[in-house]
């Protein structure tokens, strides 16, 4: 803490002992707000100045005496108020009491609304309280808070002083709000399924491992929500979806947090092109709803168009094209991995050959994927869950749609075979039993419908949809190692 803040913090202590020596204690108070600042400024718009009493309350963030009045702003879940106080409305004692009001306190206020001679909205108090008292100041603007570790590890700071952020973070919550809206009127019904899981499903992942003690059981946190997803379509439900946290044991990066919210859709009797049809549906429909423009603005001036028809490219295409050799596909894995290299990217010896293929889409590929983009038809070898395609047994019949240059939404015709599932499960546990989901398989044998599933990360659309620079931006309160 600096000198400065030590000071301020000993003064603000010495404030709230003489507020309590006096019979006051703000912590004992209490205030019922009429009206969110939003709201009050709206209740003006249309009326005459002193037509209407509001009682307001939030964070005083500006104050500003000139003599026997002062201008204040107060700041709630809404935005801004600003509060007029006089000397000779309020009497000297409550005036001076005013006067002593700290940047950072909680305050409510009654008073009638007018508009200043700039057109401000604003209160005119003709009493107010004193609810919560700040004893730690407030960063000195935006540059008192400028360590991207301190913006995250003290959030709430950052929702008080920097108004992008707020608005950001809000606009996180109308997302999954209108989200959860467009699935229920399409007559899916949202579930929740467990967190703590005994095998690690639907994604190729590290877990989190835990212990239950009362059953003396090892248990994980979920990397996926798929599979218990799917248990509710063998049990008839048509049409579910959830919104959950999910965990992966692995890095951290601008796009990667170990924990992260997830929404994962299934709808039977559907495949991976419904799927293509409900997430363009679902996108636009939340652009025109939630942010008015299908329109979305890069930092490097480019322009994401959400409108219209989105691009379809099959997974194979894209790698010849990059690759610049039609016969890719044909080519020992001695020879991809030397083509790969002398594109620059790492290859190793040890890895698959459908892996090094992955590598160029990954870092060649799917970065220069701005406009959305179905990449469809991927290997096999990426994806268990998914029904292998009719006219090529190499790759399965899914999408991933990218925009952004990111992943947004994989989605897949379910495999509902129990037998080709159990196949593709040992064939990626590598023998390894203990890893394959024996009660998902027997879920399946008594029948699954043919069905699409999709899952959208959260957290990623929150950061193409908003402009944010990193996944921290678009998620209150990122995984840190302990503050000091």
């Amino acid at each position: 803490m600096s000198e400065l803040s030590h000071d301020q913090h000993a003064v603000r202590r010495k404030k709230l002992a003489d507020l309590r020596a006096a019979g006051h204690d703000p912590f004992r108070a209490n205030f019922s707000p009429t009206h969110f600042s939003a709201d009050a400024v709206k209740l003006h718009e249309d009326g005459r100045d002193n037509a209407v009493t509001v009682a307001v309350a939030g964070r005083l963030v500006t104050m500003r005496v000139q003599g026997g009045s002062a201008f204040a702003k107060l700041l709630d879940q809404k935005g801004q108020i600003q509060i007029y106080a006089r000397r000779d409305v309020l009497g000297e004692e409550a005036y001076a009491a005013f006067k002593k009001i700290d940047l950072g306190d909680f305050v409510g206020v009654t008073g009638t609304l007018f508009k200043t001679k700039t057109g401000e909205v604003t209160v005119r108090v003709t009493g107010f309280t004193l609810v919560a008292k700040a004893l730690r100041p407030l960063p000195e603007k935006w540059h008192g808070l400028s360590d991207a570790e301190q913006v995250c590890r003290q959030r709430y700071l950052d929702l008080v002083v920097n108004p992008e952020s707020r608005v950001r973070l809000m606009l996180r919550s109308k997302i999954v709000s209108f989200i959860r809206r467009f699935l229920e009127d399409r007559d899916f019904l949202e579930v929740e399924t467990p967190v703590l899981q005994s095998v690690a499903g639907g994604a190729a992942a590290r877990p989190f491992a835990t212990h239950h003690n009362a059953l003396g059981v090892d248990f994980v946190l979920r990397i996926s929500l798929e599979l218990y997803l799917k248990r509710m379509l063998v049990g008839g439900f048509d049409r579910v979806f959830e919104i959950g946290r999910a965990f992966r044991n692995e890095g951290v990066s601008r796009r990667h947090n170990p924990e992260f919210t997830m929404l994962e859709v299934y709808q039977a009797y559907s495949d991976y092109r419904g799927m293509m049809a409900l997430v363009r549906d679902l996108l636009q429909s939340l652009c025109r709803e939630v942010l008015g423009t299908s329109d979305i603005g890069r930092a490097d001036g480019t322009v994401i168009h959400l409108g219209g028809e989105w691009r379809e490219a099959r997974y194979k295409d894209l790698v010849r094209e990059a690759t610049g050799d039609p016969g890719w596909f044909e080519r020992t894995k001695a020879e991809k991995l030397a083509a790969t290299r002398a594109l620059g990217l790492f290859a190793d010896e040890q890895w698959e050959d459908y892996e090094i293929t992955n590598e160029i889409f990954s870092k060649k590929i799917e970065p220069a994927l701005i406009q959305p983009t179905f990449v469809t038809h991927l290997p096999k070898e990426l994806c268990p869950l998914a029904k292998l395609t009719a006219d090529d047994p190499t790759t399965i019949d899914v999408f991933e749609l990218t925009i952004g240059g990111m992943e947004i939404a994989p989605a897949y015709s379910e495999q509902n075979d129990p037998d080709a599932q159990r196949a593709m499960f040992e064939a990626q546990a590598g023998g390894e039993t203990q890893k394959i989901d024996n009660d998902f398989l027997l879920a399946l044998e008594h029948g699954m419908p043919p069905a699409g599933g999709m899952g959208i990360g959260i957290d990623r659309l929150c950061i193409l949809l908003t402009g944010a620079e990193s996944i921290r931006d678009v998620i209150l309160y990122p995984q840190l190692r302990p503050g000091s």
